[in-house]
């Protein structure tokens, strides 16, 4: 079942399985689009399917404004919110909660993750962006040392912000368990990891 879910704290859509395992997910979006995102409506409902309860959620910048990129200077606002989501869904599944998101939604969702150990049980990164494009001397990895919750990364083999192998490399400075699930031919918007959802949750669920 799908309802809007719209509280003084977070705005988005709440996914409520038939059989439910206990366990739920908060699943946010990139820097340029919303919740309503096709990968994510798309694993939403299989992960919904599967009996996660799947929180479904806008970042506060785009509850501010319905178009265009997050403020860099109001990153740490839309932190907040990642851990808003979360402790929303907390109290409405008994067992572990699982966060993670799109691109920028990823990245703020992992970095909060990083500083409040214990806060997700898990992570799921969509699209991680390693480097801005063609910058990968610019790379987003200060908080890796720091990170101590297992992870799963999702990336396409075409993403512009991060190769594989550079990815590869990346994840070797991170503590915690993680793994990575490469999605051959895909690019930064991971279309075709809409149909690879019986595999993501399975190597989410650690």
């Amino acid at each position: 079942m799908e309802q809007v879910f719209d509280t003084e704290e977070v705005r988005g859509v709440l996914h409520t399985p038939e059989r439910p395992t206990g366990d739920g997910l908060a699943l946010t979006h990139g820097a340029g689009s919303n919740a309503n995102a096709p990968l994510l409506v798309s694993l939403s409902k299989a992960f919904c399917e599967a009996g996660l309860t799947v929180l479904r959620y806008d970042l506060p910048f785009r509850v501010v404004r319905p178009s265009g990129p997050p403020f860099p200077a109001a990153a740490a606002r839309d932190r907040e919110g990642v851990v808003r989501a979360i402790e929303a869904l907390r109290r409405r599944v008994e067992g572990r909660v699982f966060a993670g998101g799109h691109s920028y939604g990823g990245r703020q969702t992992a970095m909060i993750a990083a500083e409040r150990t214990g806060l997700a049980d898990g992570l799921l990164l969509l699209s991680y962006p390693l480097h801005p494009p063609k910058k990968p001397d610019q790379p987003r990895t200060a908080f890796f040392p720091e990170w101590r919750t297992p992870a799963l990364f999702v990336h396409g083999s075409r993403d512009p912000f991060g190769t594989l192998e550079e990815l590869r490399g990346a994840i070797g400075l991170i503590p915690a368990r993680v793994d990575l699930l490469a999605v051959e031919g895909a690019g930064h918007d991971l279309r075709p990891a809409a149909r690879m959802a019986g595999e993501i949750l399975a190597r989410m669920l650690f």
